[in-house]
């Protein structure tokens, strides 16, 4: 059964007087489409496990795929915080599509932009930005996960092209992605990155089966047995985790806005819920305890707005610090986790049916909480940060 949305976003400390008219004209044109497109489907995909495909198109139009690669590579050139707010705005409806824009833009055309040749750009920024291509992010592996440093897909000089062999899990967009950028050690033991296109021979995507999280976003496996990759598909000349590190902040980044959405779609719900819900000869929401609850979400949720607010401004004067970065994604993610939890007591039993989003969004963070550097790594970043102190080794 289709559900009707009736999502109205909170703004407690008037945050919307700091964005700019364009920024909220990306907001409400995201906003909109989400609510005619994707909130009457998205229970019934995620029920089925089953990505959505047919929105891809869509997701193009709206700008969700690389909005801040220029324009003359296909992009709309668009500053951080109108990505943030288009990742947010579409993590409010479902964590597992806003992992497939945010993989489309950060982990696919954000690398092939910043580290590759000119030809890399012109050949695949365009298609991605549309969604004619699709692509997918290749570091985690089987055996090494926090630790990527210890990768074990690497690649050997074969003349005109290398020869690719290792597997990565966890990949999102991998059953469907036309191209993956893959990250491998050469010979020297140097981490790289590369396009790997699919069709190439020994390259196949088997999907990841049997999921309670993420169930609305395809997720596999990326296997390359002595796959031939063209030289002119390598990244020239960035060696070593800067690269994907750099692309993974973009990601986390995207994360702290997404996330926050989930969290201000349940208070949202929770909220229109204590209002309606009758006990006791009156409405839950005049009961202590449930506006204790009300009263934390909407507190941490204005925290969670002005922490991404003020880092999407770091970001576009090109000052934000890795660490910052991990700091917003792990603190917006553990208090949405939170505000879902919550939220699914205020509904009773009501909040584990599809008829609410807030067991699904519960659900998703589940994944969202772990993957990109867990919550855990997370704070030991911070923790590395402010004492000059490295607690990883």
């Amino acid at each position: 059964m289709a559900r009707t949305d009736l999502y109205q976003a909170p703004d407690y400390y008037a945050i919307d007087d700091l964005l700019t008219d364009e920024q909220k004209l990306i907001r409400d044109t995201v906003r909109n489409w989400v609510k005619k497109e994707l909130s009457p489907i998205i229970d019934d995909y995620a029920q089925r496990a089953e990505f959505p495909k047919h929105i891809i198109k869509g997701l193009g139009e709206i700008g969700a795929f690389g909005p801040y690669i220029p324009q003359e590579y296909g992009g709309a050139g668009l500053d951080q915080i109108s990505y943030g707010i288009i990742m947010q705005e579409l993590e409010r409806c479902d964590s597992g599509i806003r992992s497939t824009a945010s993989v489309q833009s950060s982990l696919v055309m954000y690398p092939i932009y910043s580290f590759g040749t000119e030809e890399q750009k012109r050949k695949y920024l365009p298609k991605l930005a549309t969604g004619e291509f699709m692509g997918c992010f290749g570091l985690t592996e089987p055996d090494h996960g926090s630790d990527p440093s210890s990768m074990i897909t690497n690649f050997k000089d074969a003349g005109d092209h290398v020869i690719l062999n290792g597997a990565k899990m966890w990949i999102s967009n991998a059953p469907f992605a036309d191209i993956a950028v893959v990250w491998a050690k050469d010979e020297a033991g140097d981490i790289r990155g590369l396009v790997v296109e699919r069709g190439m021979e020994g390259f196949t995507t088997p999907e990841t089966h049997g999921k309670w999280s993420l169930r609305a976003s395809a997720t596999g496996e990326l296997v390359f047995d002595n796959v031939k990759v063209p030289k002119e598909n390598i990244f020239p000349t960035i060696k070593g985790l800067k690269g994907p590190l750099s692309c993974l902040n973009s990601a986390r980044y995207g994360i702290a806005w997404g996330a926050l959405g989930t969290a201000m779609d349940c208070y949202d719900t929770a909220l229109r819920y204590a209002k309606e819900r009758i006990q006791f000869g009156k409405p839950i929401a005049a009961f202590q305890l449930q506006q204790k609850k009300l009263a934390e979400f909407i507190t941490e949720i204005t925290k969670g707005q002005l922490l991404v607010w003020r880092l999407g401004v770091l970001r576009n004067e090109g000052k934000a610090t890795p660490a910052q970065i991990s700091m917003a994604k792990r603190n917006n993610v553990y208090e949405s986790i939170k505000i879902c939890r919550e939220s699914r007591q205020i509904l009773g039993g009501m909040g584990i049916t599809d008829e609410y989003s807030v067991m699904r969004h519960m659900a998703n963070l589940e994944s969202v909480i772990t993957y990109e550097g867990t919550h855990d790594i997370h704070l030991l970043i911070t923790g590395m940060d402010i004492t000059g102190i490295n607690a990883f080794k």
